[in-house]
């Protein structure tokens, strides 16, 4: 029973990932057609934001993981000095 229920909860999430990694594999200066322009890295933080977005929303769900991720986008500025952030 423990195993469905983490399974339905788990459901909402799939569109959102699948929204992260088309975004990653188009658009993203650090994954997808423009990182050719971008040689050493755009993003700030390690891991970039988008992988960042990916991997909370995929371990915490999206009522944690959609803030921590928009507050992380948040934080990515001229201004941030940016470094390493972990789920």
């Amino acid at each position: 029973m423990k195993r469905i229920l983490k399974k339905v909860l788990y459901l909402p999430r799939i569109p959102v990932l699948l929204l992260i990694k088309l975004y990653q594999k188009t658009l993203s200066p650090d994954h997808g057609w423009f990182k050719a322009r971008f040689p050493y890295g755009y993003c700030r933080f390690h891991p970039t934001c988008s992988v960042y977005g990916y991997e909370v929303i995929k371990k915490k769900g999206l009522l944690v993981g959609v803030p921590k991720a928009l507050w992380r986008i948040v934080r990515c500025n001229p201004w941030s000095k940016g470094g390493e952030d972990l789920p």
